[in-house]
């Protein structure tokens, strides 16, 4: 398996809501990350993919709550998130696509 294709399984696809917008003006991206990633592997991977240097990685994990399926009761999956902060004159613009 080739490199660029690890990067892609570690980070999932970009995050937007209300609180990663505001996240964006101050220079920081969110992104839905592999469950079992860790901080310097989703450095790595958001430094080779977008060619842009990080500042820090922030990291949480949010539980998948339970809900009804069909009247069964169901879990949904967990959640991992990082907030990607990047150094002064980097950005990645997330509503392009990757």
């Amino acid at each position: 398996m080739n490199a660029k294709a690890e990067h892609y399984d570690v980070i999932r696809k970009p995050v937007i809501t209300e609180k990663a917008t505001m996240a964006s003006e101050a220079n920081a991206v969110v992104f839905e990350v592999a469950i079992d990633s860790n901080k310097p592997q989703i450095k790595e991977a958001v430094e080779a993919l977008f060619g842009v240097k990080v500042k820090a990685v922030n990291t949480t994990i949010t539980k998948g709550k339970n809900k009804r399926f069909r009247g069964r009761l169901g879990t949904r999956k967990d959640v991992k998130k990082a907030y990607v902060t990047l150094e002064e004159g980097n950005t990645i613009d997330v509503s392009t696509g990757l």
